[in-house]
């Protein structure tokens, strides 16, 4: 029988063409060397589950029916390989029993290899016999298994963007949003890949029904090959480095005058125009250290080191804009230390309750309006009654 590589098999095959590249440029990537080991491993895992569809619907199997069972395609791997990665590059080290968070993907394999080494016939008696309650059963344990990392995965995401908050002035330049995003992305993957796999068990798709969920899946690994390879050499934080530097102490003090004074001599000193401006950073400008800092802004102003110090920008955009400045929006956002426009226009929303935009349009007709809350939030305040 000859081979035919119809759309289908097309189709895969360059997603395979494109993703292979990637995933070996992220094995030789040295910054952030064992998240994007990780992350190659993983883009090489789902390149290994559409294979199967990628040469059947080219006639593989009709052609040489020895590759049955043939031992690439390994979902149980994906979930926990995934939190491998998000782990790496949040900690900088693999979650604690990695290795048996292995089993299931190494059991699945193992059944495979060793269906795929039994002669023909008899390969084909046990295809016969075994996948009716094998492929259910692999079915439902990726189903677990995908809920248990993703959300195991996203309760250590909500814990590193609290962190970052506390430490970093722009959590947007880090792993925060990319890895929401590709764990949204992976929810969404599971919950149809699960419906599909129930509906396929009870109701079965066939070879062709299931064709648009490998479709999905290739989609999704390219997604995840592309923005990894993006963000590969951002220089994340560890978690553990960003709880240091935002660890409150326990001393006794009055904070709220403290973080007032420390206000007033930041925003003289203009210190928060620098856009890689972290907790540790600026502490050691004040001359105290990040928990004396970390606690003045938490007890003392009720907001976290990247609000404070996005406010304090705002705060120069602001008297920019009602001094009459001509500069672009965007230019004076990068004066004031913003890292980039999608930062900038989300603080500043936060901070005014406008967009740059309209701010700028109110002030060009001459509008006589009130202070904006970031103007006030650091400003409206008794005068300093002791010293730093």
């Amino acid at each position: 029988m000859d081979l035919v590589f119809g759309w289908r098999s097309a189709t895969l095959l360059t997603a395979a063409a494109v993703l292979v590249p990637l995933a070996f440029a992220l094995l030789v990537t040295l910054r952030n060397r064992l998240a994007n080991r990780t992350l190659a491993l993983l883009i090489l895992v789902l390149i290994g589950v559409f294979t199967p569809w990628l040469i059947g619907f080219a006639g593989f199997y009709d052609r040489w029916r020895w590759l049955t069972f043939l031992p690439v395609a390994v979902p149980l791997l994906v979930p926990a390989v995934l939190r491998f990665y998000v782990t790496a590059l949040t900690t900088g080290a693999l979650p604690p029993r990695w290795r048996w968070m292995l089993l299931p993907g190494l059991v699945e394999f193992a059944f495979q290899a060793v269906s795929f080494c039994l002669p023909l016939a008899a390969k084909d008696r046990w295809a016969t016999a075994a996948l009716p309650i094998a492929g259910p059963l692999f079915a439902f344990a990726l189903v677990a298994s995908f809920g248990w990392h993703v959300t195991a995965s996203l309760r250590l995401l909500r814990r590193y963007r609290l962190s970052l908050n506390n430490a970093i002035s722009d959590e947007g330049r880090f792993a925060a949003r990319w890895l929401a995003t590709a764990l949204v992305t992976f929810a969404f993957l599971w919950s149809v890949w699960g419906v599909v796999l129930l509906w396929d068990w009870l109701w079965p798709l066939g070879y062709t029904g299931l064709m648009w969920l490998y479709l999905l899946i290739a989609a999704v690994a390219l997604f995840l090959a592309i923005e990894g390879w993006r963000h590969a050499t951002d220089p994340f934080p560890t978690l553990a480095m960003l709880e240091a530097a935002g660890q409150p102490t326990k001393a006794a003090r009055d904070w709220s005058t403290q973080a007032r004074l420390w206000a007033d001599q930041i925003a003289e000193a203009g210190w928060v125009r620098d856009p890689d401006l972290d907790i540790t950073g600026l502490a050691r400008r004040l001359g105290t250290n990040s928990g004396y800092l970390s606690r003045a802004l938490n007890e003392g102003l009720g907001v976290n080191f990247s609000t404070f110090v996005n406010d304090l920008r705002c705060r120069f955009v602001v008297e920019a804009m009602e001094s009459g400045s001509s500069q672009d929006v965007l230019a004076l956002a990068l004066d004031a230390g913003f890292a980039s426009k999608a930062s900038f226009n989300r603080a500043f929303r936060a901070a005014t309750g406008t967009t740059p935009s309209a701010y700028r349009a109110r002030v060009s007709k001459a509008e006589k309006v009130r202070p904006s809350s970031v103007t006030r939030r650091h400003t409206d305040r008794p005068p300093p009654t002791s010293g730093a």
